[in-house]
Parts: structure tokens; sequence; C-alpha cells
């Protein structure tokens, strides 16, 4: 490139300004590109065509003769019959013959123009990628080409094709976008959706893509302390009037460091020249620098980011001597992320926030939730020309459960662009192959990071429609205004971390969409479409399995029907079927095939032999007791502090083990709202209930003397226990379960069932816990 690629964004700013980011198109003449399947135009190219140029050419040929069934020829402009009606792709002196208003050098980074001269037609845009980008922009927005997945597209059958007169002129205010998802790392597909981030595979013939020299948290592999440590430890974080490596960061008011940094990141990027930003970030921890020089700017700036900037902007100078069109990137992250009082960045230089603390239910530029967030995004943006966003998108603990997000995906990406952001990476579920719904997403979000002032609900619209077919369109619809606003009136803080949806998605709502999801697959005969809505059926299915159990006891204290599943067995093996069928090998971010295959396991075995009743309430009605079984109780640390077990002693035939060498609350058990369905076994005018609270529980012992193990109630609202009991090991010691009755309690949902192990390794090798027992008085 001739200029800086920052220069190029600020020209491209002016031109939104001035063509107000739409497109135009006057209806005073249409072109009529093919009649009856046959065609006078011809495409013309440049007489020296750049590989883009000649990729967009193809792409048009190609997808105009499936339309029409006519043969679009593709011609050098030194061959045309300027007589006949032509399709300019490119620029070429036959683009300047139509268009000499035009000044190429200036079209803004991503920029397209399509216009129509007469019968004429040129698709122009930035020499990077942007005439295959008007290309891909006349054959959707025009044409009616719809590409859903990288291989799932509509093309209509248009033998006679006309088209209106074009007159559009669009740059996009994100010059970086990238919508992380499986589907969208196919080079192709990217540049169709106009996606241009670092992890697509986008080849030079169809514009390449952005390219980042470390894409984050580069401290340490531009200064490894293995390699200058040992002779510089002053270039390292002082802290507590120590210098240190391990969990720190780099001393910033160190001039060699800087010097030695500086020469690192130049020479990388010399060994990379298509990287077009350069991350010179912090750390993934604190550890900041506690040094006189460090500290005494801290105070002045009012916090850590001012030197961190003042640093970066050293770097970035130097930077843009040899690579005036690469951005330095630095983080605006934890100890970093509030702006600091008097420096400012450098042009060159983006700020880079993350949403990782959000809740993803409201939106970024409104209400509390997410305020903080807020606050230092517009401080940042008014001493900074360039941010860029870590967005997050999915659910990391379970990329497989609802997630219900898709209201607030269009206001943040505005709020985002209404304040300097210059990239978005929108980080969804690309390890898994099913997820919830993700095409649907990769597909919304690419069209919102292109233009942010689509219209989202008719984006949803046109996709469910035309992926899923008009009749199962609405069914789907309706499913969605189902979660979303069941999430909305909870109330919930929806993180990115959610192994569960217990605290939004109730029974009853989970029922109405579970039958939704079934009567949308009964809806459509194509088998095609069926097994889509089978994919994304699975999130729903699998909150039904996790929580079967609860949702089984709600069903049977409240004597409501459950739509779930009739047949446990049968459903976990479906699950599990179409798991395999579609590809899916992770449950989570840090998961991989056989993390899946422990997933499943665990899954499979909370799927037992039902239990009996204990002695104590063979009598009881139903609805005055339930059990808990050891698969539903929480286990910290499992695999050190806790483990699953088989134990053909357990009233189902697993157990959970806690070894007696700690004394950590490591199993417990959340109370829900099944306590409130729980009936008296007698008239009772109590306004606080009680419940009588029972824990089988064993231990293995080389002594019948001490305490085997301490259980107890707490109540982490109000942040006090509620009961404790330390069992002797002459009560529990052996192979048989025993029951203790931790006594009448006034049970709220939220309460805490905690068991712990003595930390006596040399007298209890292990205790057990069987199952708990809840009896309403």
């Amino acid at each position: 490139m001739t200029r800086s690629i920052w220069a190029t964004f600020f020209i491209g700013s002016i031109f939104t300004l001035i063509f107000n980011v739409v497109s135009v198109v006057f209806a005073a003449e249409t072109l009529t590109l093919s009649t009856d399947g046959k065609t006078n135009y011809v495409i013309v190219l440049p007489a020296e065509a750049t590989p883009v140029e000649q990729t967009a050419a193809k792409e048009l040929k190609q997808h105009l003769d499936t339309v029409t069934g006519a043969d679009f020829v593709i011609v050098k402009e030194s061959e045309v019959d300027t007589a006949k009606p032509q399709i300019v792709v490119g620029n070429s002196k036959r683009t300047k013959e139509l268009l000499p208003e035009i000044d190429v050098a200036k079209i803004p980074y991503d920029g397209i123009i399509i216009k129509s001269i007469g019968q004429n037609l040129v698709l122009i845009g930035h020499p990077q990628r942007g005439t295959l980008y008007a290309v891909n922009t006349l054959l959707e927005n025009v044409v009616g080409i719809r590409w859903w997945t990288s291989t799932e597209t509509f093309i209509p059958k248009k033998p006679t094709l006309e088209i209106p007169a074009q007159n559009i002129e669009y740059a996009p205010k994100l010059i970086y976008r990238e919508a992380f998802y499986r589907d969208a790392f196919d080079g192709v597909f990217a540049t169709r959706m106009k996606c241009n981030g670092n992890m697509v595979r986008t080849t030079p013939e169809y514009g390449g893509h952005h390219r980042f020299q470390y894409f984050v948290h580069s401290f340490f592999p531009l200064i490894p302390p293995s390699k200058y440590f040992a002779e510089h430890p002053d270039w390292y974080s002082e802290i507590k009037g120590e210098r240190k490596h391990e969990h720190a960061q780099l001393c910033l008011t160190n001039d060699a460091m800087c010097e030695e940094l500086t020469q690192n990141a130049i020479e990388s990027l010399r060994k990379n020249p298509d990287a077009k930003f350069i991350s010179i970030s912090q750390n993934d921890w604190h550890g900041y620098c506690e040094c006189k020089n460090c500290t005494a700017i801290a105070e002045e700036e009012g916090g850590q980011a001012g030197a961190l900037i003042r640093f970066v902007n050293k770097v970035a100078e130097a930077i843009e001597k040899e690579f005036p069109d690469v951005w330095v990137e630095t983080l605006a992250y934890q100890y970093t992320r509030k702006p600091p009082k008097l420096v400012k960045p450098r042009k060159n230089v983006v700020i880079r926030l993350c949403t990782i603390e959000c809740s993803f239910v409201q939106p970024l530029g409104a209400g509390e939730p997410n305020k903080p967030l807020r606050e230092d995004i517009e401080g940042w943006s008014k001493i900074a020309d360039h941010l860029f966003v870590w967005d997050y998108v999915t659910n990391f603990s379970a990329y497989m459960l609802p997630h219900p997000n898709l209201r607030v995906l269009a206001p943040n990406i505005r709020f985002f662009t209404d304040h300097h952001t210059l990239g978005l990476f929108e980080q969804g579920d690309a390890h898994c192959a099913a997820g919830d719904f993700v095409r649907l997403r990769n597909w919304v979000i690419s069209h919102l990071l292109w233009n942010p002032a689509l219209d989202e609900k008719k984006l949803f619209d046109e996709f469910l429609n035309g992926y899923y077919g008009n009749d199962v369109a609405p069914i789907l619809k309706e499913y969605w205004n189902l979660l979303l606003d069941r999430a909305e009136r909870s109330g919930i803080y929806l993180g990115i971390y959610r192994d569960s949806t217990k605290d939004w998605l109730d029974f009853e709502t989970l029922n109405k969409a579970v039958a939704l999801m079934n009567r949308a697959i009964e809806t459509t005969k194509d088998e095609t479409i069926q097994n889509r809505l089978r994919r994304e059926k699975i999130p729903v299915d699998l909150v039904v399995l996790k929580e079967y159990h609860s949702l089984r006891r709600k069903a049977e204290l409240t004597g409501t029907p459950f739509t779930g599943l009739s047949n446990p067995q049968d459903a976990i093996d479906d699950f599990f079927a179409r798991c395999k069928e579609f590809g899916v090998t992770v449950y989570w971010e840090w998961d991989n095939a056989e993390g899946f295959k422990k997933f499943e396991q665990k899954l499979r075995q909370s799927f037992g032999v039902d239990a009996l009743p204990p002695d104590f309430c063979k009598d009881l009605p139903k609805n005055n007791w339930y059990d808990i079984q050891s698969f539903e109780l929480n286990t910290h640390k499992l695999g050190e502090w806790t483990f699953n077990v088989d134990d053909e002693k357990a009233s189902n035939g697993r157990a959970v083990k806690m070894p007696g060498n700690h004394f950590e609350w490591a199993t417990s058990y959340n109370f829900d709202d099944s306590l409130l369905d729980l009936k008296s076994s007698k008239t009772s005018t109590e306004e606080q209930p009680k419940y009588r609270l029972y824990a089988a529980v064993r231990c293995d012992a080389k002594t019948t003397e001490g305490t085997a193990m301490t259980l107890g109630v707490y109540d982490y609202k109000e942040k006090k226990g509620i009961t404790s009991k330390s069992v002797p090991v002459s009560e529990i010691s052996g192979a048989e379960y025993c029951w203790v009755d931790m006594g009448s309690i006034a049970l709220k949902p939220g309460f805490n069932f905690w068991f712990a192990p003595p930390k006596r390794p040399d007298e209890v090798d292990a205790v057990y816990i069987d199952r708990i027992v809840v009896v309403r008085e």
C-alpha cells in the first residue's frame, strides 16, 4: 500500500460522511442483464488485472451463469466492443472513462462502488479486496443470492434478470471484522460474508485477510524471561521490592528494555511483512511494576494505563518509521482498563478492550450490569482515535446450552462503532460443530459487522425463512422469543462461563421450548431442513438430559406433565448419536475429543437404576419427599478432592468419594425451588415450612475413634452457617451406608448442604456420599 492504513481509515470516515453509508438506487432505468437465458453483456477486466480482480470476475460469471443460464463472457478491456453493454470489474481505463469523477486511490479501506452508467455497470473497490466485495454485494443484495453457510447456498433461477440502476458507494466503519465460528474460517465464505480477521483462511486471490503479529499478551514473547531475566532483572516488574518474572509484567519505564522490545518487534514485522497489526500488550495476569518510576507515572495518570500508553507510544513511533501501514495494538485490560488522565494514544495505536466480565442479556449501552465497561469505553473513545473490541458471544463452559444473547448482538456492535471502534473480534464457539444456532449467529453477526445499521430483526427473519423454510420460521421465532423473554424476565447476569441454565430457564418454559422444537421438526417434510432442526434441537435436549432428575422431580411433585423425554436411555443414545452425526467433539472451550468422551460418560452415568425409597419414606406420599443422587452434587477439584465412583452398596450404584487427606467443603448441593413443591404430610399453617434433612454416607477407616467427616448447611446469601454436625467414625465405618439425620431445618432455595472429610489420612482413607433425602415436615 502506498499510504498508511490509518490515513486510509481517516479518508474512509470522510467518505462515510459524504455518502452517508447508504445505497441509493435510482429506478428511472432498468438494466436487463439477460433475457430468456441469453445475454448481450460481457464482463470487462483491466488489461493487467490483479488476482483479486480476476477472482471477482470469475465469481461474478459463475453466479450470473447459474442464475440466468446465460454465458457471461470475460474479456480484457482492450478486446471490448464499447457499443455492447458491459459489466466493468476493477480499476481499468474503461472504469475511468465511465466514472471520470472517481479517484480510485481515495476509495477507503474495503470500500465499494457499484454504479450504472446507461446500460453499463461498474464494480470497483479498494485494491485489497474491495472489488470482490462489490461483486458479492451485487450478487447478494441485488441478484438475490444467499450464502447461508460455506456449503449451503440459495441461488435463484432468473433466465430474465432485470436489476434497477445502481448508485452505491459504501465503506464499512470496521476495517477489521471477525466472526469467530468454525464455518467462518473458510476463506471463500469469509469473503462472501465480508469478514477479514486474523483467523480466517482467505487466500491472496480472494483478498487475503488481516494478520496479527502476536495476537495478544505479547510482553513475554517479545522479552522472554528465559533469555533476558538473568542479566536484566530490572527489565521486569518490581513487586514488593523484588524484581520478578513469574506472573509479572515488564518495567515500562526502563529505556533499555523499551529499546530491545522495539527492535524485537520491528524484526518480527520484517519477517512477517503481511502483518498489519502488532500487539504490544500485557501478559494475561496482574503483576504490574511497582518501582519508583512506574509508581510515579501511575499516580500522575490516575492508574496503570498511563505508563502503558506512554511506553506503547514510544514503540509505535519507532515502528511507524519503517511500517507506516501497521497498527500498534495494546490492551486496556484488567488493571489497565481505566483510561489515563493525561497521555493520549498516538494515531497509529489501537486500544483493545474486552467484554469478558459483562452480562449479555442487557445491552452494553444501557443499564447497570455493564456500566463499568461502558464508562471505560466511553472514556477511551474521548482520548483515542481508534479502539478495538474483543467481544464474547458464546458460553465457553457449555457451547451447546441455550445462550439467550441474540437481542444484544446488534446494539452492542453499534455501541462499539459509535465509539471509534475500527476492529471487532466476535468470539463465538469456533470449536463446536453444532452449538446453539451457530449458523444463524455467524450469518447475522457477519452482516452487522459489515453494516451495523442493518435491521437485525429483518436479518434474523430472513435467515429463519431462507434456511429453515417459511413454514418452520414462525415456530423458531416463537421458540427464540420464548427463551429471550424468559431470560430477560429472570434478571440474570448472563456471563460467558455457565454450565447450567437453572437460574433462568424454568420448568414451564423448557417444556414449551421442547414442544416448539418438536413441532418445528414435524412441520416440515424436507429431509434437509429436518436434519438442520435435529441439530438445532441439541441445546434444549442437553438441558433436559443435564437437568432430567430435577425436572422429573418437579413434574412428580407438582403433577405437571413433562414433555422432555419419556425414555431416558433412548434419549441419551439419540443425543450422542446426533453429536456424532453433526461432528460435535468438544463440550467447552478447552475441551478435546477425549474430554468429550468423559462428558458423555459422566452424563450417561447419571442415568442408572432408580434408587429405592429409604425405609423412613416408604409410607410417605410421593410429593412429601425427594432424594438427591450423587451425580447431582457439586464436586470441587474432581480428580483431587473428589471422585465419582462405582459403589454397589450405593442406592443407584454410584457415589462421591472424598479422600481423607483434606477438610475442604469439596462436595455440596444447592437447594433449588423443588423445596417449594414439597407438600406437608399433615395440615400445616406454618409460614416458614421446615424440612428433615438426611444424608447417606460411609467411610473407610483404620480406626474406630475420632471424626470421620463433617456436614453442614450454609446460607451464602446471609453468609452464615445454619447447622453442622461432626460424624464419628464408629457410626459410619464400613461398606454399608448409614443415615445421618441433620434435624429439622427451615431450608430455603439457595441454601447449601456441604460435606467435608476429616484430614486424617493415616486414620481415615476416604468418605463416601450416596444421596441426600429431603422430607417436608
